[in-house]
């Protein structure tokens, strides 16, 4: 099983994801991070779930939410490289690679 890293700056949106969702309504920022946390687990059981995304990445499309993490496979983990919002700027966060 593959354990899970995430980028600094990925760890940073996806504080800021949960904070955001939190003040919209109590208890919505934490089912925003129960989901990614069970992608995450899912992810280290099986690291190749998420779709091809370019040459080196894979891409996992939260359900409910409108947020993918963007990571790439490693030989004994893998590193979640962006919490990405699907209305935010494409391929913003590709300088992190």
């Amino acid at each position: 099983m593959k354990r899970v890293r995430f980028h600094p700056e990925a760890a940073a949106e996806l504080t800021a994801a949960a904070r955001y969702y939190e003040s919209e309504a109590e208890g919505l920022g934490a089912d925003f991070l129960d989901l990614v946390e069970a992608g995450c687990s899912r992810l280290e059981r099986f690291p190749d779930l998420g779709r091809p995304f370019g040459s080196r990445l894979r891409r996992f499309v939260l359900p409910r939410f409108p947020y993918s993490l963007i990571y790439q496979v490693g030989e004994d983990s893998f590193t979640v490289v962006a919490v990405a919002n699907h209305y935010r700027r494409p391929g913003y966060w590709r300088q992190r690679l």
